[in-house]
């Protein structure tokens, strides 16, 4: 199964998501000279997984900054999403869908399959779990898996997310129910292809979480830029091995804290990757 597969990356590698969402602005500008957007964009992030695929478990590829730059951009996501595929490494299709019916079933089609395809892909819940169902068969297949959003790190979480229902947050009456639904698609490793998304934000909730849902992989934002904490990320990690940390711009812009950055993108990326890991893990 495909969390199997996970599973045992971070296992090999390490917990290490490297987030490529990848700006016009985050390249420099002698990668970008005489290239088209979608060259410029598949290099950059070419450069950024060649160097550092032995020591992550995942990439993430968030979609808007690729249908951002319109055609040009979609291509580079595909062509990015075909090279981590052809040498076996493994993607997380950063959509946050959150349609129901016919519509969720295209969606499923459109980022399991064809063009667009990756490993994992991320839902949205909060429309109803009409919206979730429509992605179970590809979990069924063993071969794909989803993150499905549970409690974020942004300010506006408490808007809905932590809204009071029978003296429980309402996150957690969410988790409760995707727990439930991902019994059905636990691999041998003990955890579900029905991961979520934790935000690694608010420690005094991290231990609550983690125990509260022992059986979900978790897809972690919010180290570097956002501030999460290094002991807080252990906690939701557990044994380091039950969740998958993304770092975006603190990897793939590290190049630019140092004088000879344009011309080492790569190597400041990896430099980044082997300084988080031993920041989370403590070592």
């Amino acid at each position: 199964m495909i969390i199997d597969k996970l599973y045992n990356r971070i296992k090999e590698r390490s917990f290490v998501c490297v987030g490529l969402d990848t700006a016009l602005d985050y390249i420099p500008l002698n990668m970008q000279e005489g290239k088209s957007i979608e060259d410029a964009i598949f290099n950059f992030n070419k450069e950024i997984i060649d160097s550092t695929c032995d020591l992550v478990a995942i990439y993430k590829l968030q979609i808007a900054h690729y249908e951002s730059q319109g055609i040009d951009g979609l291509k580079a996501y595909k062509r990015t999403l075909k090279y981590l595929r052809d040498r076996d490494l493994l993607s997380i299709g950063d959509i946050k869908r959150g349609d129901i019916s016919s519509t969720a079933k295209m969606y499923a089609k459109g980022h399991f399959e064809g063009d667009f395809e990756a490993d994992f892909i991320t839902l949205n819940p909060y429309m109803g779990f009409d919206s979730i169902s429509p992605y179970f068969p590809y979990l069924e297949s063993g071969k794909k898996g989803v993150f499905v959003l549970l409690r974020t790190s942004n300010e506006g979480a408490k808007d809905i997310e932590y809204l009071d229902v029978n003296g429980d947050y309402l996150y957690n009456k969410v988790g409760e129910k995707l727990e439930e639904f991902g019994k059905s698609f636990i691999g041998e490793c003990g955890l579900s292809a029905l991961g979520m998304v934790v935000g690694g934000t608010h420690s005094e909730e991290a231990k609550e979480i983690r125990d509260k849902f022992n059986n979900t992989m978790f897809l972690i934002p919010g180290y570097g830029a956002q501030g999460a904490k290094p002991e807080d990320i252990r906690t939701y990690l557990e044994n380091l091995d039950k969740g998958v940390v993304n770092s975006s711009r603190g990897i793939i812009t590290h190049y630019k804290k140092f004088e000879d950055g344009n011309e080492n993108v790569g190597k400041y990326a990896r430099q980044a990757v082997v300084d988080m890991i031993g920041d989370i893990s403590g070592k």
